[in-house]
Formats: structure tokens, C-alpha cells, sequence
């Protein structure tokens, strides 16, 4: 063979004159002779094998010629022949590579046929896939559609056929073919031949696809081989690269393809190669829109999940990326090092690199938890919350981390505060300390433990041995002075000197019984300091002891011999000492001793320490668990979720305050959003309603138990909220539904011993289980009886009253049933027993009383037949026992002679309240019982008795009689017979109205209060009775001196405008009066009433709405979200706030109320942010500018000008004020007035296009100038022109906006909006309350002149007045 192929740049190459013996085509097949050439190929690989290759070439180029005219079949047969060609090159090539008779041409032979095959094949197949990827985008297969053969079904048959082509490569690459090039030098040109094949099956869409997982691995394999083989591996870095920039999808398949290059191949570089590339990225380059961000975050991320190890060398390039600008690099390379944390660089048996790498990496991750993005903050926590279930982070961290998650709790991103909520959960879930964490309860433990630990630290300095310094340290200190003082000693002096000196000192001296006691002397000399003592006395002690080895170098007494004889007295014996002491043996048990008490000041310490991090962590648990708390009532439902899985986890692991964040979330199952309901509902049952236990008693008990201390001390509301979840269980048909209630019954009744709260509890939930099952409770109502409501009654109320609330459930009206009315006789044992409790409690103090007593008369008429007789004996007989006391009183200190016992007084107005209290509930549900109970079942028997006639109605059959008095009659006359002469309830209204109308004579604040309040009820009984005594009621409002006098009035008044409206709408005024009590619980009480009527329509919203929101910066922050809450759904209702901001501004910058500037820019910052729409905004614009004339004071022009610029105000807005130029400029002198107005045109500025913005800064130049010209006293020729324009106008402007309907005056402006003039009332009279037992009745009651009259009745509708221009 004289050529040689070489593969080709472009395809069409081939066809060009090549080189020297350089394969060139020499014929294109033309494409209708392509089948039979096909043909022919298919005859020729049967009879040549592969090697046919060499003659058929030019039949393979012509099919990539004409591909794009070819049919289906042509196509698939060149691509089964070239498989079957490169298949066979893989089987043969092996036996001709390891023959030994292997010539130069038959290896170019061979040669040549491995590249002409892999280049058909290679170029083949991208055309294959590209028509493929073309089809699969035009083509939208659908059900039942027929596909052709050159359509569907082909794009079907070549994803099958894929791998094929894929295995007949890896096949022959993976054999050693670089034999078959000189030098084993495999060309570049192969090499990218089939490299670029690989790359162009990566870009199919779906590649990443489940169902082409073999594709996919098959392509890795491939490349895989070529990387090893034939050096592509910095190719392969460099295609990654581009191909993730533009191809997103493909991050998770280069993950796994570099995973395993570096695993299974061995190549490690390539993620050094890859990871360097993606570092030497620019921030500025990945900010660019289409740099492939997304998908380099994504591969790091996912890269790291598999082979975490191999990143740690390379991290180091990364970490510059999160001083970039791309928060999405951040993330990933934030989720890179949780990787390494989580599964390389945890436990306790990493080296010191290893320790300081982690350390380094939590550093960097604890930074970014304040990341200026929220996106990156919220993935941080993600990142640590994988890290503490994983339980990966050091002890050490704990609290820091911690801090930093609660921290997060009030982040303005909702996924920041949901991921936040997250890693709590998982701190508490996999905390080291302990199930239950409480800091209260480890508050002691750790004071105890701190004492003992400072004992124990004091005990062993005490024993810690005293510094001792060596005797030949002293020597060395003291030996220059000494030798000054041996020298002077030394020195010859007069006799007389010398005697004079030490005459006594020398005859003290004498001598020691032996040379050592001498010695001994001498030292101590040295010691105090008396170093001529020492001296002479060692010069004598040669004469003394002559013999001694001690003294006997002072045989010559000179300087030297005297020091030396001296330091060796002082040091020699401590030396020797010393010397003897080192020589002894350690005793052990000292030593013993001392390691001891060390290893117990450690193993102290360490006890020490671990309480205080279990307390930071309890507390910060506890901070944690009230922030969340609050989070449960947010719009956001996600966040709302969390909160409630939150709840969930603390309270399974019992910490404290747990049961605070579940009985909060209670009232959740009334929301409306069913997801939100949904997660409370099951929260709740999978803390309470699936409980463990062997047995199912056990189970019943464990259930009982947890819901009974859910119930202790819970509010009325919460117990409703209950009711809900409990009855789904119960009515859910559950198998421990029978032992569950057997349970409560025995707990009921004594059986198994339980407190009192138990006892209450488990009736109330016995109440829950008759709303599915009625008989629970009818069938044991004597039991009931006779534990709660027996002898023993008047010793626990509360247990009474919980009981009546069980037997209601079994009432009508709590069930809701239709039919004939269930009810019991009068004479049944359950009456019985309520009357005399009742009755027997109107003579007692109990302050529990009460609340039994409107739960049993409640009872009374829900389940009793005709319960206004047997409410009526009840009041009969407890007015007698009333009297029966209080006869008895008198008698008694008439007897003793005795002044009137005030004790006895009090005693009797606590009973006449109580009494009261009992004829106003009985009037209550008296009114109730007419005109629901007997309406309801007058209209039931009307329909039974219809529909009876309908039936026996016939030929010759009369209707059947009806009883048309009890149909016809009306709710106002049964009302009537309430009070009239021939009731009993009717006796009791003056003495109501007697006390009401004398506090001063019944100034008891029990009795007052029941009197209003029975009063109050009384008045729903007919318009009758609340017309006559509604100016005694407002009165009490007014007036009374006891708060919850005032806000029971309140509650009864909003019930009364329900019922009445048309006789209490004038009286509106004082209603919204009570908005200003300097009591913060009457405030409370009136915004949350008049709230309700509002937004239920039943008061017109009118300017006294200012009142509210005056609230809106009241010191109570409750009744500041009350009223906030109040704005918040009146914006809901259609223009209602716009229509009122007018008359709000002229109310609160009113000068007589004295409201300061700050505070009514808080108002007013509020109330604008519900006005968004732009047409509002305009309008709003122009009334406002009006409004400048008819303000009287600079606080007025100053107050309208910062209401304008709190607007958000839009072009058409801005042209608008410039219109009403007239109204404000005169104005602009004030600084008030001309700051708010420039605030205005720089938020206007800001984004205005240059048209605007020119009218913008000419409208500011004439605000300065004018606040200029005001300022020096200068007058404008402009201005005087501004003057002349501004009278036209106004002239004009008051001539079109003249109010025309009515008998209104002429005001010249938009008068609906005109600040009102004061209005001339008559003065109030003074009305003083008397203690006087003559007082008259009517003296505390408003004049006949001070009642409002009725302008206009109310019309009852829920439409709101139009938006008016």
C-alpha cells in the first residue's frame, strides 16, 4: 500500500488534493447508487473482513455526503456496516499485534483501516445524533400518534443503536493500538475525532436522563480510555469547562464523569485541572449573564458529594471565589466545604493539619452566615444543619453556632428564617446533653458544682509545698557586703575604738560546748543580717576550738581564708541537707495523694464546663423557642409550617416552655389556609393521638395523660380549639377509643386516684368524645350527678361548671341536629341538682360561683322542657334564701345590741350581686331561648303541619286546624311577655335600675358590676327597654370609676348595636370616646369591639375613626396590633381608608388635641401605605393642596405637607400638585412646609426619565425661590406674577368646586373636606355622685339635652361609597 489516511480536519477535505501519498476520494457515489455500493460493501466485509475498508472508503464518505437526502434505511445499513467493521478491528487486531511476523505494511494496512473506520463511524453518528436532537424538538409525540418511518421511529431506533456504537469503540480503543503509529505517537487528529463525537452525544438535552444512564457510562468509559491512553487530559479539563458554560444540565454528568476518572482511572489530576480552571474565573466574568455560573456551582456541589477527599488539595483556588461578586459561587463553595466537614474532616482522629483545616473551614462558614445575600445565608444554614445531623460539629461550637441560628430567626428572607428554624430543630434533635433542658433546673446543679470546684482549688493551693530558696543563692547575694565587713574587720583600729565599739557585744560572747553549736551560731548571724557578729565570733572560735577541722584554716586569718571559712559554715550544712533529702526515696503515697487530687480538679473542671455549656445551650433553646413562638401567626405559610414541625420536635424532647409553642399553635386548625390546618391537625396527632405502649391500656393511659396536662390550665380558647382534633379521634372509630373513654371515666369517678386539674380534664374530654358519640355522656348522666353535681358541690365550682360544659355537648344546639328538639323533663335528677347548687350559691362567697351559674342556666334552657319555669322557681327560691340571710343578720346583731356589722354589709352585697348576676342570665337566655329555640321549633311544627295537610288534603277534606297563635306570633311579642307585670324577671328591673342609677348609695364594686352588666342584658330583652334606660347605661360608661364596670358597658353596648342599631347610632360618638381611656384594658376592650362592628358593617365608618388610629402609637403593644389589625382589614373593604384620610388629618392636627409632630407621622406613615393606587394618589394630591386655605396655624400647613410627602407619588400625582400651586405657596415661607415638599422631588428624581426630571428641577427652583424670597423680605417680579395667576385661578377654582347639594354654605372649596368649626354646645351639667340615702334615682343620669337624637337610620348594607373624583 503506497498511501497513507490521514483524518481530516473538515469532511470535505477528503476530496481536495492531498499530499504526497495522501489518501485523497476519488469517487462520490451519486446518492439513488448508494444502496447497491452498499451492497456491494456488505459482500466485500464477508469475504475481506475489515481491511474492506480500504476499497468500500469512498462509499461511507458518500453517505456523509448525501445525509441529508438519504432515507432512513440507507443510513441505518452504513451504520450497521461501519459498527460491524470496527467490531472486527477490536477482535483481530489483538492476534496481529502480538504476532511476531507483523510487516510495516501490514500495520499501515491496519493502521489505515482503524482511522478511515473510526472516522465513518464517528462522523456518522454526530450526524445521527443532530438529526435526532432536530426531531425531538419539532416532534411532540403525543398519545396514540402514529409515527413514520423516517419520524419517530427512526429517533427510536438510533437511541437504541447508540450504544452500540459506543461499545464498538471502547472495544477497539481499549486494546493497544498506539503500537500501530510510529513511535507511538497517536495523532491528534484521531484523538479528536472521537473525542468530539463523545462531546457532541453530552449535548443531547436528555442526556442526563435516567433511561440513558448506559449512554452515559458508556461515554464516561470512553473518555475515560482516551484520557489514560492518549493523553487528552488536558483536553478534557478544557472541554468540561466550555461544555458547562453552555450546557447547564450537564453539571451532575461531569460530576460523576470526573468522580470517576479520578477513582477508577486513576487520574487525579483532572480535578486539580478542572477546579483550577473554574478558580482563575473572574468575578467580573461570572457576574456576565450566560457565564455558566449555575452550572460550575452545581458541578462543584455535586463533585464534592462523591469525591469530598480529592477537593481538600485543590480548596484552596475556590475560597477566592467567595470574596466575589457571584452569590452563586458562594453557595457552592460553601457547600464544597460542608462536604469536606461532613464526611472527610470529622472525628476525633484527625491529625494537627487536619484540626486546623477544620477549624478554617467552620471560620469561613460562620462568616457567611451574615453574607450579604439571602440566598447564601439560607444555603449556610442548610449546610450546618446537614453538619449537626450528621453530627460532625466539635462540642466546642455548639453555642456559637447557636447564637448565630437564633440569631437568623429574624432575617428578612423567609428562606433564611425556615433554614434557621431548621438547624434548631437539629440542634435540639441531636444535642449532647440531654433529652430535657431546662436553665432553671440547671441552674442549681451548676452552682453547687462551682462551689465544690473552688474548694477543691483552695484545698489544693493549700497543700502546694512554700518556694524555698538555696543557701547558696543567699551566700552569692550577701557575699560582697560580708567581704566589705570581713576587710574592715580585719583592718587594725585603736584598742580604745575596739573595746568601745563591742565592749558588751564581746562579753556576751563565750563559748559553745562544741564547734558545731558555734557554727550553727555563726550561720544564723549570717542570716539576720549581723555580719560582724559572725565575723568576730569566727575568729574566736579558732582559739576556742582549735582542733576542729571547721576552723582550722584560720590558722592565718586573712580575707580569702576567713570567707571561705564562712560560706562554708552557712552553706555546707543546708547542703548536706539538701543532699541527704535528694538521696531519700519518693514516698509514694504522697505522690499518689497529689495525682489524685489533680485528676479530681480536672475530671471537676470538666464537670464544671460541661454545665455551663449545657446551660448557654438550654438558654439559648429557650430564646429560640419564644421567637418562634411568635412566628406561628405569620402570613407566610411556609415559615408557619416550619414553626409548627419546630413545636413538634421540642416538645418530643420534653424541653422546657415546649407546651407553650403547642397550646399556641392550637387555634391554627381555624385557618382557612388548608395547609397550614393540615400541619397542626397532624402535628397534633402525632404528639397526642398516637401514643406508645405495650398494651393497649397502656397506650389509653399514655394518651389520657398527655392530653390532660395539654387541657391544665388552658383557656376557654384553647379548650375549643381541642375540641376539634379530640372529636376527629374519637369519632375516627379508633380501637383505643372504648378503653380511652373507660380511662377518663375512672378517672372521673375516683377510681385510679388523679389530682383535681385530672378530674376536671378528663370530664371536659369526656364532653369532646359525646359531640361523636352521644351516649357517652347521656348514659352516665347520673354519675355525673352525683360526683360533680351532689352533696359535694359547693366544694369545688370549677369541677361543676367543667361538668355542665360535658353535659351540653349532648344539647341540640351544640350538636346541630335537626328534628324534634331532644330535651329532658323538668323533674329529672340533673335539674334537680343545678337548681340547688345554684340556689345554695347565691348566699356564698365563691368566686367560682359565677362562671357555674351561667354554664348551668345555659344548660337549663339548651336541654331542659319549659326552662323559664324552672328558671323562675330558681329565682324565686334564691331570692328567699337572700332575704332569709339577711333577716337573719339583722336579727342577730339586733340581739347582740350591735351597730350594722359592715363585714355583714359586704357579706349581702356580694349575695344581692350574685342574685343580680343570675336574673341578668336568666334574662339573657331567656331572650335566646324565644327566639331560637321556640321560633325554630314553632317553624318545624308549621312545616310538619303542611306537610300533613298536603297529604290529607282531598276531595271533601277540610285542612287540618293550626294553632296560629304559636305560629304567628312574633319574636317582639314573645319579648313583651318577658317584662311584663306577670313575669318575675320584670320585678327585678327597678332594683337594676336603682343600683345603676346610685353608686354613691351601692358603691360595692361586685355589686355595681353585676347590676351594669344584668342591666345591660335586661336591655336586649326589646327596644322598649333599651330606649329607657340607654342614657343610664352610657352614663355608667362615662362615669363609672371601675374599669371593668367600663369595659363589660363596652361589650354589652357592641351586642346592643347588633340588636338595635337605629337606637344606639347616635350614641356613636361615645363609643369611640372609650378609645381614650387612661385605662389600658378599657382601650383594649373598645378597639377590639367597635372593630368587629365596623368591619361587620354595622356602624358606618366615619371621621371618628381618627380615635383608632390615635392607637396606633399607644404605649400597649397589644392594643397597638389591635388597632393596626383594624386598618389592615378595613383596607380590604373598597376605598374605605382614602375616603377617610381627609377628615383623620383635619381630626388629628387639630391644635386643641395637642398631638405632637412625631407621632402623627407615625399615623399618617401607616395609613398612607394602603393608598396604592395611582388615581387615589392624584386625587388625594388635590384635596390635600385644598385643605392649605383652610388651615388656620403653621402645625396644620406643616402636618398637610408631610402627609403629601409621605404619598408615593407618580407623574400624574406630581402635575397635580403643581396645579395647585396657589393653595401651598403662600405657605412656603415655613421651613415645615417646604422641607416635606422637597423630600417629594427627590424621590421623584430618582429614576425619572430626562423629560420629567427637567420639570422636576424646575419646579424646585421655584420652591427655593419662594422659601427664599420669604426669607430676606425681597419681592419678585415672578412672584408678583405667581400672585396675579394665583387670584385667577382661585377666583376660577372657587366658582367650579362650589358644593351644590343642599342648603350648604358657600365655603369656596371641596367643603366635605373643611376643617369644622366648634361647635356651640350647651355646657354638660356637673353631675357628682352622693353617698346620700336621699339621693334621687335619676341624679347620675344624663339630661333629656344631652341625649343625641336619630338623625338618619342606619341602612343596613355592605357596599362602600365609590371612589369619588
Amino acid at each position: 500500500m503506497s498511501w497513507d489516511f490521514f483524518v481530516p480536519v473538515c469532511v470535505g477535505d477528503l476530496v481536495k488534493t492531498g499530499g504526497i501519498n495522501q489518501y485523497v476520494v476519488q469517487d462520490v457515489v451519486p446518492a439513488k447508487q448508494l444502496p447497491s455500493h452498499l451492497n456491494k460493501f456488505k459482500m466485500g466485509l464477508r469475504s475481506q473482513g475489515p481491511s474492506c475498508i480500504l476499497e468500500h472508503f469512498d462509499t461511507g464518505y458518500s453517505v456523509l455526503q448525501h445525509f441529508n437526502s438519504l432515507e432512513l434505511g440507507v443510513k441505518e445499513d452504513a451504520l450497521e456496516l461501519l459498527v460491524k467493521v470496527v467490531s472486527d478491528l477490536a477482535v483481530s487486531l489483538p492476534t496481529a499485534l502480538t504476532s511476531t511476523t507483523f510487516s510495516a505494511a501490514e500495520r499501515k494496512e491496519k493502521l489505515n483501516a482503524v482511522k478511515m473506520s473510526v472516522f465513518l463511524l464517528c462522523k456518522l453518528t454526530e450526524s445521527l445524533e443532530s438529526v435526532s436532537y432536530r426531531q425531538s424538538i419539532v416532534t411532540a409525540p403525543g398519545k396514540g400518534s402514529k409515527k413514520g418511518k423516517g419520524g419517530g421511529e427512526g429517533l427510536l431506533q438510533w437511541d437504541s443503536e447508540r450504544e452500540r456504537v459506543l461499545h464498538a469503540l471502547v472495544q477497539l480503543l481499549q486494546l493497544d493500538i498506539r503500537s500501530l503509529w510510529s513511535l507511538s505517537l497517536v495523532e491528534e487528529e484521531f484523538i479528536s475525532c472521537v473525542t468530539c463525537c463523545c462531546y457532541k452525544l453530552l449535548e443531547n438535552p436528555t442526556i442526563s436522563h435516567v433511561k440513558n444512564k448506559p449512554t452515559r457510562d458508556c461515554i464516561i468509559h470512553l473518555l475515560g480510555l482516551l484520557i489514560t491512553k492518549y493523553n487528552h487530559l488536558l483536553g478534557a479539563s478544557v472541554k468540561v469547562i466550555q461544555m458547562l458554560q453552555h450546557f447547564e444540565q450537564l453539571s451532575s454528568v461531569f460530576a460523576q464523569a470526573v468522580s470517576v476518572w479520578s477513582t477508577e482511572y486513576g487520574v487525579r489530576a483532572i480535578i486539580g485541572e478542572v477546579i483550577r480552571e473554574i478558580g482563575q474565573k473572574s468575578s467580573e466574568e461570572l457576574a456576565r449573564e450566560g457565564s455558566g455560573v449555575k452550572a460550575f456551582a452545581s458541578f462543584l456541589s455535586e463533585l464534592s458529594g462523591l469525591v469530598p477527599e480529592l477537593m481538600i488539595p485543590n480548596i484552596s483556588v475556590l475560597i477566592t471565589h467567595l470574596e466575589g461578586e457571584s452569590h452563586t459561587m458562594r453557595v457552592a463553595v460553601c457547600e464544597v466545604l460542608g462536604e469536606i466537614l461532613v464526611r472527610v474532616l470529622c472525628g476525633d482522629g484527625l491529625d494537627e493539619s487536619g484540626r486546623a483545616d477544620r477549624d478554617r473551614f467552620f471560620d469561613i462558614l460562620q462568616e457567611h452566615l451574615h453574607d450579604t445575600h439571602s440566598h447564601v445565608r439560607a444555603r449556610v444554614l442548610q449546610v450546618f444543619t446537614r453538619i449537626v445531623n450528621s453530627k460532625a460539629l466539635p462540642l466546642c461550637r455548639y453555642s456559637e453556632v447557636m447564637g448565630f441560628a437564633v440569631g437568623r430567626l429574624v432575617d428578612k428572607s423567609i428562606n433564611a428564617v425556615k433554614s434557621a428554624i431548621q438547624l434548631l430543630a437539629a440542634f435540639i434533635a441531636h444535642n449532647p446533653y440531654s433529652c430535657k433542658l431546662s436553665s432553671a433546673d440547671l441552674k442549681k446543679p451548676l452552682e453547687s458544682e462551682t462551689a465544690k470546684l473552688r474548694e477543691m482549688k483552695e484545698k489544693l493551693e493549700g497543700k502546694a509545698p512554700v518556694a524555698v530558696i538555696k543557701a547558696s543563692e543567699l551566700w552569692a547575694a550577701m557575699e560582697p557586703e560580708l567581704l566589705v565587713t570581713v576587710r574592715t574587720t580585719l583592718e587594725p583600729t585603736s584598742e580604745a575604738e575596739e573595746e568601745n565599739e563591742e565592749g558588751g557585744e564581746a562579753e556576751d560572747e563565750k563559748p559553745e560546748d562544741d564547734d558545731r553549736a558555734t557554727a550553727v551560731k555563726i550561720a544564723q548571724y549570717l542570716r539576720v543580717n549581723k555580719y560582724r557578729n559572725a565575723v568576730k565570733l569566727c575568729v574566736k572560735a579558732h582559739s576556742w576550738f582549735p582542733e576542729s577541722e571547721m576552723f582550722a584554716s584560720l590558722s592565718t586569718v586573712t580575707p580569702e581564708s576567713l570567707m571561705d571559712t564562712l560560706g562554708l559554715i552557712f552553706k555546707g550544712s543546708d547542703e548536706d541537707a539538701s543532699d541527704a533529702s535528694q538521696n531519700l526515696p519518693p514516698t509514694p503515697q504522697k505522690e499518689g495523694e497529689k495525682e489524685g487530687d489533680e485528676g479530681d480538679l480536672k475530671k471537676q473542671e470538666m464537670l464544671v464546663q460541661y454545665l455551663r455549656n449545657m446551660e448557654t445551650f438550654s438558654l439559648q433553646v429557650e430564646q429560640a423557642i419564644s421567637v418562634i413562638n411568635n412566628m406561628l401567626y405569620l402570613k407566610t405559610t411556609s415559615v408557619v409550617q416550619e414553626a409548627v414541625q419546630f413545636c413538634v420536635t421540642v416538645h418530643e424532647f420534653s424541653v422546657a416552655n415546649s407546651v407553650s409553642g403547642v397550646r399556641k399553635m392550637l387555634p391554627l386548625v381555624w385557618s382557612t389556609d388548608a395547609a397550614i390546618k393540615d400541619a397542626v391537625v397532624q402535628a397534633y396527632r402525632r404528639l397526642y393521638l398516637n401514643p406508645q405502649g405495650d398494651t393497649v391500656r397502656a397506650k389509653a393511659q399514655t394518651l389520657v395523660d398527655s392530653l390532660s396536662e395539654l387541657m391544665v390550665d388552658a383557656s376557654l380558647g384553647t379548650i375549643q380549639c381541642l375540641e376539634e382534633i379530640v372529636q376527629e379521634f374519637f369519632g375516627s372509630g379508633s380501637n383505643l377509643q372504648s378503653t380511652v373513654i373507660q380511662v377518663l371515666w375512672e378517672r372521673f369517678t375516683g377510681k385510679r386516684e388523679a389530682s383535681v386539674l385530672h378530674k376536671r380534664a378528663a370530664v371536659l374530654l369526656l364532653g369532646m368524645a359525646a359531640r361523636a358519640e352521644r351516649e357517652v355522656v347521656l348514659s352516665n348522666l347520673d354519675t355525673l350527678c352525683s360526683v360533680a353535681l351532689g352533696e359535694k358541690v359547693t366544694e369545688d365550682f370549677l369541677l361543676a361548671r367543667d361538668t355542665v360544659i360535658t353535659i351540653c355537648s349532648i344539647t341540640d344546639h351544640v350538636r346541630q341536629s335537626k328534628g324534634a328538639p331532644f330535651r329532658l323533663p323538668q323533674d329529672h335528677q340533673l335539674f334537680t341538682c343545678l337548681t340547688q347548687a345554684v340556689a345554695d350559691g347565691v348566699v356564698m362567697e365563691d368566686p367560682y360561683w359565677q362562671s357555674f351559674m351561667e354554664q348551668a342556666v345555659r344548660l337549663i334552657y339548651f336541654l331542659a322542657e319549659s326552662p323559664d319555669q324552672l328558671c323562675s322557681r330558681l329565682l324565686q327560691r334564691s331570692a328567699r334564701l337572700l332575704l332569709d340571710q339577711i333577716a337573719e343578720g339583722g336579727e342577730v346583731n339586733k340581739d347582740v345590741g350591735q351597730i350594722h356589722d359592715a363585714s355583714q354589709d359586704s357579706m349581702n352585697c356580694v349575695c344581692l350581686a350574685q342574685l343580680l348576676a343570675l336574673c341578668g342570665c336568666v334574662a339573657f337566655w331567656q331572650v335566646s331561648h324565644l327566639e331560637r329555640s321556640v321560633s325554630a321549633e314553632l317553624r318545624r311544627r308549621r312545616g310538619e303541619t303542611e306537610e300533613r295537610e298536603e297529604k290529607e288534603k282531598g276531595p271533601g277534606k277540610k285542612s287540618v286546624k293550626q294553632n296560629y297563635w304559636l305560629v304567628n306570633k312574633s319574636s317582639c311579642q314573645f319579648s313583651s311577655c318577658i317584662i311584663s307585670k306577670d313575669n318575675l324577671l320584670s320585678a327585678f328591673l327597678p332594683l337594676l335600675v336603682k343600683v345603676c342609677s346610685s353608686p354613691g348609695r351601692y358603691s360595692h364594686p361586685q355589686l355595681t358590676t353585676a347590676a351594669c352588666l344584668a342591666l345591660s342584658q335586661y336591655m336586649m330583652i326589646s327596644p322598649s327597654v333599651c330606649e329607657d334606660n340607654i342614657r343610664l347605661i352610657f352614663t355608667v360608661l362615662e362615669r363609672s370609676t371601675l374599669p371593668v364596670v367600663r369595659a363589660n358597658s363596652i361589650i354589652a353596648l357592641g351586642d346592643l348595636t347588633v340588636r338595635f342599631p337605629n337606637i344606639l347610632e347616635p350614641w356613636t360618638q361615645n363609643l369611640y370616646a372609650r378609645l381614650s381611656d387612661e385605662v389600658p384594658s378599657v382601650r383594649q376592650t373598645a378597639v377590639t369591639v367597635l372593630t368587629q362592628l365596623v368591619l361587620k358593617d354595622v356602624l358606618k365608618v366615619k371621621g371618628q375613626v381618627s380615635e383608632v388610629a390615635v392607637l396606633l402609637i399607644d404605649p400597649e403593644p397589644h392594643i397597638t396590633s389591635l388597632a393596626l389589625n383594624f386598618f389592615n382589614e378595613l383596607a380590604t373593604k373598597d376605598n374605605a381608608i382614602y375616603n377617610l384620610l381627609p377628615d383623620i388629618i383635619s381630626r388629628l392636627s387639630d391644635p386643641e388635641r395637642g398631638m405632637s409632630s412625631e407621632d402623627f407621622n407615625t399615623i399618617m406613615k401607616q395609613l398612607f401605605s394602603y393608598i396604592t393606587k395611582e388615581r387615589q394618589t392624584e386625587s388625594l394630591v388635590e384635596k390635600l393642596c385644598q385643605r392649605f386655605r383652610t388651615a388656620k396655624t403653621e402645625r396644620q400647613w406643616c402636618d398637610l405637607a408631610m402627609s403629601l410627602s409621605l404619598l408615593s407619588m407618580c407623574e400624574r400625582g406630581f402635575k397635580r400638585l403643581q396645579e395647585c400651586w396657589e393653595c401651598y405657596s403662600d405657605k412656603l415661607t415655613e421651613s415645615g412646609v417646604y422641607q416635606p415638599l422637597l423630600t417629594i422631588t427627590a424621590k421623584l428624581r430618582r429614576g425619572a426619565k430626562p423629560q420629567f426630571k427637567a420639570q422636576i428641577d424646575d419646579f424646585e427652583k421655584r420652591l427655593t425661590a419662594v422659601h427664599t424670597r420669604g426669607l430676606e423680605n425681597v419681592e419678585s417680579p415672578e412672584m408678583e406674577e405667581n400672585q396675579g395667576e394665583e387670584g385667577t385661578s382661585e377666583t376660577t377654582s372657587s366658582r367650579t368646586l362650589l358644593p351644590t347639594r343642599g342648603r350648604q354654605k358657600r365655603r369656596g372649596l371641596n367643603s366635605h373636606f373643611v376643617t369644622p368649626q366648634k361647635s356651640r354646645k350647651a355646657k354638660k351639667p356637673v353631675i357628682s355622685f352622693s353617698s346620700d340615702e336621699e339621693e334621687d334615682e335619676d341624679d347620675a343620669v344624663m339630661a333629656e339635652s344631652e341625649t343625641p337624637k336619630v338623625t338618619t337610620p342606619i341602612s343596613r348594607t355592605s357596599r362602600r361609597t365609590r371612589l369619588r373624583n
